[in-house]
């Protein structure tokens, strides 16, 4: 049986175009490999949010080409819908899909021929490719040459040929890669299926599956890539959403992260799906402890639904223990969200909210939609609302520009609001982005010193809160169902000289615990062996090595 291996870069979002990626080549009968050194076909699913990312990529090409000289590979992701001719141009990569084909990779990497060959005029390898580009439905290709004799060859080279995989060194030099993309603002799907946090050898290991419900963004930070390789903002709709969940919930996952590139945006470009579904317009939403809300959806008073709408239809029509809400932009926590989210038990504790910038004028430049001052009010109000939530951010060192006064206006806030922990990046010039093209482009060393002082900072912050919770009882999922950890704690065996005087190093003792994350996502370390996927209540006893350890109360 041919064998296929998808390896992600990146954030959630990929992650969960990853998992639709394993979707369509098991619906086609292929089996997935253990090691991409042991697959027919390996796709690498890229990301290009910085420089780094995309050396990432690059670097993964020629690691499975060296691994694994025989195997088809295919480049997706942000980097491919970017970069596509320079993606092409690497040794060993057999075929670049972009974000815009990404539905159709499978019907491309294993026939060459998408649906786009029965639409309107599409000869899809035919004569009319004469300037290096066939346009046809939606459907684009382009090649590293312009000539019709590489045209044939790609086309031998992708035809089903036998198993339909095509050894590489069936290409010659003179053919290119074939490159599938297009304009990705034109594109409307959304690849979904549930991507999973830890993956043990056993599916029952499986545990805290993330759900993509949104994707692509209509906001343009003058930093940031990601719309020009995601698109529009574009949302899963309601009766699917819940289909996964239920689904999900059947198979016996108690807690479920739903995502997005910018996930408070989901519904707005669902206009016409007040009519989606006759059985959701009322919904009764058990926020438990007895209590209930009953919300009309969608509301009269909307154009489109709002993603406090689908929070509310997830706690009404599934029996899901935990939902777990990933980033949501500043001004998208709502006080209708906040209260949502502290007063429902089925709604984790965990607000991420990304900052950027802590001063003023680096947040227009960065065309942030918030002030510093909308900003602490909305993290003041979580805080107010959910006590021991955990209250994430997102902070950018070293944007073009940044002075050390508005570096200090940053690191300031930060120090100011209650941060429990923090994902720090210095800033990377994207091609095509504003920022790039900015003066004052801050020094590396500089940038990187800021990164440090505030990382340094939010570890400060973490254990903090971690501590506090020593003596008290927490709410936590297990992850996995064993681990060891070597301790020179407790009991351990001396080596004895012939005086009887003890001497040499203690052997290390292993110590058997099992993984979990508490409901305001810490990382706690239960003693004992405990079944993964189950809720526990457990008393903290100590923090070590940056996460609570415990017994189960």
């Amino acid at each position: 049986m041919a064998t296929y291996y998808v390896e992600n870069f990146g954030c959630r979002a990929t992650q969960a175009d990853g998992a639709a990626l394993e979707r369509q080549f098991e619906e086609r009968g292929l089996a997935r490999a253990s090691t991409a050194a042991q697959a027919d076909m390996v796709i690498l699913n890229s990301c290009t949010v910085t420089a780094a990312a995309d050396q990432d990529a690059r670097a993964a090409v020629r690691r499975v080409r060296r691994q694994n000289p025989n195997s088809k590979i295919i480049v997706t992701g942000c980097y491919a819908q970017r970069a596509p001719e320079e993606v092409a141009a690497l040794p060993g990569v057999a075929c670049v899909v972009g974000n815009s084909h990404k539905h159709q990779l499978a019907e491309i990497a294993l026939r060459g021929r998408p649906d786009a060959r029965d639409r309107e005029g599409c000869d899809f390898f035919g004569s009319e490719l004469t300037s290096g580009a066939v346009v046809g439905g939606d459907l684009e290709y382009r090649g590293a040459s312009s000539t019709v004799k590489n045209a044939a060859l790609l086309k031998t080279a992708l035809a089903p040929v036998g198993s339909a995989f095509v050894p590489l060194t069936t290409l010659t030099a003179r053919a290119p890669s074939p490159i599938f993309v297009s304009d990705i603002f034109a594109h409307t799907e959304l690849l979904a299926a549930p991507v999973f946090d830890a993956a043990g050898s056993h599916e029952n290991e499986r545990t805290r599956p993330n759900l993509k419900v949104q994707d692509g963004c209509d906001n343009r930070c003058s930093f940031c890539v990601i719309p020009y390789v995601r698109g529009q903002s574009r949302s899963l709709r309601l009766d699917e959403i819940i289909r996964e969940v239920n689904t999900l919930v059947e198979a016996g996952y108690r807690e479920v992260v739903i995502s997005g590139i910018n996930l408070g945006r989901w519904g707005r470009d669902l206009a016409d799906s007040r009519h989606q579904t006759s059985d959701l317009r009322l919904q009764t939403s058990d926020l438990g402890n007895g209590r209930a809300a009953e919300v009309r959806w969608p509301r009269s008073d909307a154009a489109f639904p709002q993603f406090e709408d689908l929070i509310r239809v997830i706690l009404g029509e599934t029996a899901l223990e935990k939902l777990r809400i990933s980033s949501v932009e500043p001004m998208d926590w709502s006080d209708e969200l906040i209260a949502l989210v502290a007063e429902s038990p089925r709604i984790a504790k965990h607000a991420h909210v990304p900052l950027q910038s802590g001063s003023d004028a680096v947040l227009r430049r960065m065309h942030r939609k918030y002030r510093p001052w909308n900003y602490r009010e909305k993290i003041e109000k979580i805080r107010a609302a959910m006590p021991t939530a955990a209250i994430g951010a997102d902070v950018m060192a070293g944007f073009p520009g940044e002075t050390a006064a508005e570096f200090e206006a940053t690191r300031r806030l930060i120090e100011e609001l209650p941060f429990t922990y923090l994902h720090v990046f210095t800033y990377s010039a994207r091609p095509g982005t504003p920022a790039a093209n900015m003066r004052d482009q801050v020094p590396v060393h500089i940038a990187r010193e800021r990164n440090r002082i505030l990382r340094d900072l939010g570890a400060e912050k973490k254990q903090a809160f971690m501590r506090g919770f020593i003596g008290q009882t927490v709410e936590a999922i297990t992850l996995r169902s064993a681990c060891s950890l070597s301790s020179r704690a407790g009991s351990v065996d001396l080596l004895a000289n012939q005086s009887g005087a003890v001497e040499g190093p203690p052997v290390l003792a292993e110590t058997i615990f099992t993984e979990a994350l508490t409901d305001n996502y810490l990382k706690l370390h239960l003693t004992g062996q405990h079944d993964a996927n189950r809720w526990l209540q457990a008393r903290v006893e100590d923090v070590v090595d940056g996460a609570l350890t415990g017994t189960v109360s």
